[in-house]
């Protein structure tokens, strides 16, 4: 049991983050004993514990046992290799060897103190400050390919176990799978005829003639590729007209590359809109030029087919009003309540979370980057905006338009299966859910992106994730959530756990996972050996 010391105005952070380290904790007692007391309130003097660890980016004054050399502010640590960006001050201490260090000049941000009583390790940066940094603020571009909060709970992890102490959690990784998979797509264009002449049909025309072209002596796209843009370029009068097939209507496509993988597709509430409070040199771009009856039988294949419609938002990130109008919107075409959503261009604002939440949406799945890939809150685990009681945040980790587009990423198919290779690896060693966006025209011409999505489909079903709806996904993690540690002796040997049974959906179940020092592993989450059980029906060990 890990008992924590923590100001108040910090708790409601650190109740999150023992959402996301599932393990026994408990804000800190005075008359009870804890294997670990994780403090970020100083030393307490009276403390009983086998381990304490202190967080604090501040010297804690004639209780500070660790000689601190400087303070410093926006440094990366250096840990197993890997990089931990922290966003707050750092100290460093003199004269200290330790694995965690500050990046550039290799000093110790930790320092560890054996006692009579137990071990102490002063650790010098604020814990749950960067925690909270990361879930409100979120990651700067330059730091997206880093998964920050994953690292933090498994430097937590290790610094326990690294005691000799066992650690039992609930890990973000269902009974019978690598990890979770979210396939989505964000519905923009899916009728061609209907753009005439405007922007967006003159961006394809061109891109699907000289781009095509251009891409095609860069060796970016094959010849192929460059022939079905230009045929598609020279049927687009037919296309206008009504006597040729649209060829961007077709994002039901994706039922057949995805047969077996449920998917989600976000819509767009009403065209002709291009939003409120939105600040963009050409806002009028951002209106769609679709009717939800425009698509009214490929969502009901969507549907049929065991897949997931939710709202691509306008104006819902800006009041609860807005919000309920487009949730509205989207359930009468679907006949469907439990609804969640995604801002069209990411849109989001510090009082987003709180009017999605009133409007009913059961979660959201907006925050990520428009410009580049990664983690934008640091991790791959959905989790609680601050703020929020019931709304859950599934991050966007992989986006089409980001890898691929000129004034983003504008990589190559080798260069983006690097990067998503990455992140996919990611995804296998601290468990979660990868959540892909790929959009409703990127199979199409002129992007013709579908050979490469299919090429990541592969990978993934390889590595046996559970493919999931985005509303599922977040299901799952509401029923780890739900799970309350009933009991867990001091010894470790012990322990019983409390599942609700879930009534509406078919989950899969939740791992127990305990592990101990010894022979370390190739994978952050299980660092050490563990003992693992699938079923956590009152599991004893």
């Amino acid at each position: 049991m890990i008992g924590v010391l923590a100001r108040e105005d910090e708790q409601e952070i650190v109740r999150e983050f023992f959402e996301l380290f599932k393990t026994p904790w408990e804000l800190y007692r005075p008359d009870h004993s804890y294997d670990v007391v994780v403090s970020t309130a100083g030393v307490a003097v009276d403390v009983r514990t086998r381990l304490i660890l202190v967080f604090g980016s501040e010297p804690v004054g004639s209780g500070e046992f660790a000689p601190v050399r400087v303070r410093r502010h926006g440094v990366s640590l250096a840990y197993k290799g890997n990089r931990i960006p922290i966003y707050g001050h750092c100290l460093a201490f003199e004269d200290h060897d330790s694995d965690v260090t500050i990046q550039d000049d290799g000093s110790s941000a930790l320092f560890r103190l054996d006692t009579p009583a137990g071990m102490l390790i002063r650790i010098g940066f604020d814990l749950f400050a960067e925690i909270r940094f990361l879930l409100m603020t979120g990651q700067p571009v330059s730091n997206a390919d880093v998964p920050t909060l994953d690292w933090h709970i498994t430097l937590l992890r290790d610094l326990i176990v690294g005691a000799g102490l066992s650690v039992v959690e609930i890990p973000p990784v269902p009974a019978g799978y690598a990890f979770t998979v979210c396939l989505t797509h964000d519905v923009d264009h899916p009728v061609l005829r209907n753009h005439k002449l405007d922007h967006t049909a003159l961006g394809f025309l061109y891109r699907a003639t000289v781009g095509s072209l251009l891409n095609g002596c860069r060796g970016r796209l094959r010849g192929g590729d460059v022939l079905k843009n230009w045929s598609a370029a020279l049927r687009f009068p037919l296309v206008q007209l009504g006597f040729a097939q649209d060829f961007w209507s077709s994002f039901d496509r994706y039922l057949e590359m995805e047969r077996g993988l449920a998917s989600t597709f976000y819509v767009i509430p009403r065209s002709g809109d291009p939003g409120r409070n939105v600040q963009a040199k050409h806002l009028e771009r951002r209106a769609a030029r679709y009717d939800l009856a425009d698509i009214q039988s490929q969502l009901d294949r969507i549907l049929a087919d065991g897949g997931e419609i939710g709202l691509h938002g306008i104006d819902a990130w800006t009041d609860s009003t807005q919000a309920r109008k487009e949730r509205d919107r989207i359930a009468t075409f679907t006949k469907r309540t439990d609804l969640g959503v995604r801002m069209h261009w990411l849109c989001f604002g510090e009082s987003s979370p709180a009017s999605l939440e009133q409007a009913g949406f059961s979660y959201d799945s907006t925050l990520g980057y428009n410009d580049t890939v990664g983690y934008r809150a640091g991790t791959l685990q959905a989790f609680k905006l601050p703020g929020t009681k019931r709304l859950i945040e599934l991050p966007l980790h992989v986006m089409d338009t980001a890898l691929f587009y000129a004034d983003h990423l504008n990589l190559s198919p080798d260069g983006a299966r690097k990067i998503t290779g990455q992140i996919i690896s990611d995804a296998g060693r601290f468990g979660g859910a990868l959540t892909v966006n790929w959009h409703d025209r990127s199979i199409a011409p002129e992007r013709l992106w579908g050979g490469f999505y299919m090429e990541m489909l592969d990978e993934l079903k390889r590595l046996e994730p559970w493919f999931a709806t985005a509303s599922d996904a977040v299901a799952w993690f509401r029923l780890r959530r739900s799970a309350v540690f009933d009991e867990v002796r001091q010894d470790g040997r012990v322990v019983k756990v409390s599942v609700p049974k879930t009534a509406t959906r078919e989950l899969p179940g939740l791992r127990l996972r305990v592990s101990r020092k010894g022979e370390m592993r190739d994978t952050a989450l299980s660092a050490n050996s563990f003992t693992e059980i699938p079923d956590l029906c009152n599991a004893a060990l």
